[in-house]
């Protein structure tokens, strides 16, 4: 069984133009494999055999938190779909934001700091982590270079380590709850291998099986554990079928690619099948 944990669709209404505008960030070759939308990540699941799908919305500005917010409530839970939801670093009233967040029946919060431009050893993004982990709520983080906005990165592996640092002081926490995105950073493999691994966060595989070797991704892997990396296509992004088709080829055991395949986020999510 498939568990993505990384993926990502946009309103009908506005999927056309969004997936136009990102494509036109990224490098000539790089193509969407679906069309951004909830319908079409569905076909996807059903033709790759993806059993569910975590949709990471990103909230731009801080008056996006009510309307995204709304929208991953709408569709969580069902056919398969599994949505975060999302906050801004300026948004107000953090502590009782993200409680309305768990409320809605959401189980985590993603953020970008690219997109959001800020540093994520930001204090406004600690106190936001914080209280995720308090509360019980996943935090994703996209970490590493953003392709379509390389100028700057925002969370890089050595930020990376301040914020946990940051969140977790001398404690060891028993579940953590933070997941790097990326494998722990884009674009960064050695440093992330050198300086993130064995710290308590999860990496997922998003966007990373079509553009890095199998030696970076296995550098990885076996730095950190298989125990705490989380299968991901960072869909439209990343097909669905072909970062299947790219895991199974990695030289795993079995045992390692039930781990990252599915049971890791069984685990964080506590699902029953």
């Amino acid at each position: 069984m498939y568990i993505d944990f990384h993926t990502h669709i946009f309103p009908d209404k506005i999927a056309e133009k969004t997936i136009s505008l990102l494509l036109s960030k990224l490098p000539p070759e790089d193509k969407a494999y679906s069309d951004g939308t909830l319908n079409g990540l569905k076909n996807s699941m059903k033709e790759s055999g993806v059993a569910y799908s975590v949709v990471q919305p990103v909230v731009t500005k801080p008056s996006q938190f009510e309307s995204i917010n709304a929208y991953a409530a709408e569709i969580n839970g069902k056919d398969g779909i599994i949505s975060f939801g999302g906050i801004h670093p300026d948004n107000d009233d953090i502590e009782n934001k993200l409680a309305y967040i768990k409320s809605l029946g959401l189980l985590g919060v993603k953020l970008h700091p690219d997109y959001q431009q800020t540093f994520i050893d930001d204090e406004r993004y600690i106190r936001i982590i914080k209280e995720c982990v308090r509360i019980g709520l996943i935090i994703v983080i996209h970490a590493g270079i953003d392709i379509g906005m390389p100028e700057v990165v925002h969370c890089p592996p050595d930020r990376a380590v301040r914020m946990i640092n940051a969140v977790y002081g001398d404690t060891v926490p028993n579940q953590p709850l933070i997941v790097l995105a990326h494998l722990g950073g884009f674009g960064m493999a050695d440093e992330v291998a050198d300086e993130l691994a064995g710290k308590p966060v999860y990496f997922d595989l998003a966007v990373t099986l079509n553009r890095y070797s199998t030696v970076q991704v296995m550098k990885v892997i076996r730095s950190h554990g298989a125990d705490r990396i989380l299968f991901a296509t960072d869909s439209p992004w990343g097909g669905q079928k072909e970062f299947i088709e790219f895991f199974e080829k990695l030289p795993l055991t079995h045992e390692e690619k039930e781990l990252i395949s599915h049971k890791n986020a069984e685990h964080l999510f506590a699902l029953k099948h």
